[in-house]
């Protein structure tokens, strides 16, 4: 049995010599990693985000543009991947997987219209907060490092809230909402109601 197993690792082909299996093998290993890593640079620019289908360019993009995460004062911008797209290859492979299932409901037509993207925007921010809540902010936390803010250069209210936080272990998506993109008609009007505004 290692006799006949060690033949056909030396002759796997009876017209391939060894070495030129391997050398295709190594070559195609380099080109489809080559392919994936430049597929998935191509997808997690701003211009893909933004401009690649008229939902996001409508919404969430309109939204976007002139908030605190597009124009400030230092000029430190934080693009759509840079929220929405995991650091970790695991985290980033899943994120691109499930971004699958916005093809298809693209094709669907299911936020075609700025009325059908109101009428989904509650769920469709839940599912983010959720995922923000799960892992702890990660996103935000890749630029804001709680432990290293100067609370002295904040508002006494801004500073407070901060340091609660901290104490409390919150994570910055539970007070932090409606920042880059409005927040859902239903909290708008609580919101409206109660004289908050987006933190």
């Amino acid at each position: 049995m290692i006799k006949t197993l060690w033949r056909s690792l030396k002759h796997p082909s009876a017209t391939w010599a060894l070495g030129t299996l391997v050398g295709v093998g190594l070559i195609l290993g380099v080109l489809l990693t080559a392919g994936l890593e430049t597929g998935l640079a191509l997808t997690s620019t701003e211009a893909f985000c933004a401009e690649s289908c008229h939902e996001m360019a409508d919404n969430v993009a309109r939204e976007y543009s002139g908030s605190i995460h597009d124009i400030n004062s230092s000029g430190v911008r934080a693009t759509c991947a840079d929220c929405h797209l995991p650091k970790p290859f695991l985290d980033e492979m899943i994120r691109h997987a499930k971004a699958s299932v916005e093809l298809y409901h693209h094709v669907l037509g299911t936020l075609d219209t700025r009325e059908k993207f109101e009428n989904h925007r509650l769920r469709l921010a839940n599912n983010v907060w959720r995922e923000m809540r799960s892992n702890d902010s990660r996103e935000c936390r890749n630029c804001h490092n709680s432990e290293k803010m100067a609370f002295d250069q904040q508002s006494d209210k801004a500073a407070q809230f901060h340091q609660d936080a901290l104490e409390e272990k919150k994570t910055c998506i539970d007070c932090h909402k409606g920042i880059a993109h409005e927040l859902p008609i239903e909290l708008r009007n609580i919101a409206d109601s109660e004289g908050i505004a987006p933190e």
